[in-house]
């Protein structure tokens, strides 16, 4: 094989490592998206158990009051 196809083969491969890598860059930032979207339903979720405890514990205490 002489320099000048070795040369063109290496760059070859590095096209296809590049097309790889930015094919993976691309799944990244989709999987991070999601993530996303999941933490802030996930937030809101644990917002919402908050609330819903503390008005069972306001009703648990008017609850023990009235006995």
């Amino acid at each position: 094989m002489t320099q000048r196809e070795d040369t063109a083969l290496v760059a070859g491969q590095l096209a296809e490592l590049t097309k790889a890598i930015e094919e993976m860059a691309n799944q990244l930032t989709s999987v991070r998206e999601r993530a996303d979207a999941q933490q802030e339903r996930i937030d809101l979720a644990a917002s919402e158990l908050t609330e819903v405890s503390s008005r069972l514990q306001t009703a648990a205490d008017a609850l023990r009051e009235s006995l």
